[in-house]
């Protein structure tokens, strides 16, 4: 991306916010994006749903990236129907 504010405005609309499925079977709710002030990557905010409730950032790329689980290929979460 050529700069930081097109590669934010891609992924606000790749991935809406709402409940979303990890591959390992947990649900967690993509709050919204932020933007590392130190070396301006995009993040994802978001909480999980279950025990704790803790907000978490990741890096925005890892989010929709596909991931080898029990020997297949799967993406790291998935979107839930609302």
């Amino acid at each position: 991306m050529e700069n930081f504010i097109e590669e934010l405005n891609y992924y606000k609309n790749e991935y809406c916010k709402g409940k979303y499925r990890h591959f390992k079977g947990k649900e967690y709710e993509l709050l919204d994006f932020a933007i590392n002030s130190e070396t301006l990557e995009i993040m994802v905010i978001y909480k999980q749903l279950y025990g704790e409730f803790a907000t978490w950032v990741r890096p925005a790329k890892m989010w929709g990236e596909k991931v080898e689980y029990e020997g297949k290929i799967v993406e790291r979460f998935t979107k839930l129907k609302n």
